[in-house]
């Protein structure tokens, strides 16, 4: 028992009965320690907790254009911005824009993943062909995407007028707006989804599957009673990612709409841009910053609260 405890003794911690020469070794080696994880505390300082401090602080202060604080101001910023009919709208779409892309995301992928996990002839070319998505930039795509839903010369409405469908004002009719930048969302996150997905199910044992076909069981059976629950884990931290993404677009938003029409694909983050870098509002720029920010902590604890419970890690 003894010697197992010494076997986890934590490397770095000084031991003063030790020798001078050990105790010198393993003060050199913090030292080395430190020195290489001082990078990311560096980086991680500058980028990352310096910006969000200065949020919080920018949140209760009125600034100028060029971001000098004017007067402070508490809670108001918080108090204008729940009362702001633009910011429950923005907040509702970009909640609908989730529920449009992460269900739908996901279980494509997992469709995918599931037929080209065969050992048919070809499989790996339509495996190339399926993750290609994540190769492709936010810009990119964007452009890519408005071509196709061009009204005139798009593809999408020359198959709905070779079908006698009449063509769709894909990005100008506000009741399609959303929904047509969330079909291209789907497709741009294909790549990443069915990647994890794909390396999830191949991760999963074959003989399981091979002892319960000798016991009399079915495809559909295989696959709800083995794939899913031991893909759960995959599925629970894709889920998580997913929701993440969704809560923070804006790229595409930018490019393919600009926030119309009619503020009806006024997501929340470009919301906050525009608060912040076109009317240069930075405190409430700021403030709509830490509320997303609270949001996404709060969607995150929930699923790990709930939707953990239901997952299988072995």
């Amino acid at each position: 028992m003894q010697n197992s405890e010494k076997a986890f003794e934590r490397p770095f911690v000084l031991n003063k009965a030790a020798s001078p020469a050990k105790r010198k070794r393993l003060r050199k080696e913090q030292i080395i320690g430190y020195g290489f994880i001082m990078p990311s505390v560096i980086l991680l300082s500058a980028f990352v907790f310096f910006p969000f401090f200065q949020s919080i602080y920018l949140s209760f202060f009125m600034t100028d254009p060029i971001g000098n604080i004017v007067a402070f101001v508490g809670i108001q910023n918080y108090m204008d911005l729940f009362t702001d009919p633009e910011f429950l709208n923005s907040l509702k779409i970009t909640f609908l824009f989730t529920i449009y892309t992460v269900p739908t995301g996901i279980f494509i992928a997992l469709l995918l993943a599931v037929l080209t996990t065969s050992k048919a002839k070809g499989m790996k070319v339509f495996q190339f062909a399926f993750s290609l998505p994540i190769a492709m930039s936010v810009g990119t795509s964007s452009v890519i995407w408005l071509l196709l839903f061009n009204p005139t010369s798009g593809v999408f409405n020359y198959i709905l007028n070779s079908l006698g469908i009449p063509s769709v004002h894909w990005l100008t009719d506000p009741n399609w707006a959303l929904t047509s930048i969330a079909l291209m969302t789907i497709w741009m996150t294909l790549g990443l989804n069915f990647i994890i997905l794909l390396a999830g199910l191949q991760g999963i044992p074959k003989d399981l599957y091979e002892s319960a076909k000798i016991d009399g069981a079915n495809q559909i059976q295989l696959f709800f009673k083995i794939t899913i629950p031991l893909l759960s884990p995959t599925l629970f931290f894709l889920l998580i990612i997913s929701v993440i993404n969704a809560l923070q677009a804006f790229g595409q938003f930018n490019v393919m709409t600009n926030g119309g029409p009619m503020n009806s694909t006024n997501v929340f983050v470009f919301s906050l841009y525009q608060e912040a870098f076109v009317n240069f509002q930075f405190g409430l720029g700021s403030t709509r910053a830490l509320i997303l920010f609270v949001i996404i902590l709060v969607l995150t604890w929930l699923q790990f609260k709930v939707g953990e419970k239901k997952v299988h890690y072995q």
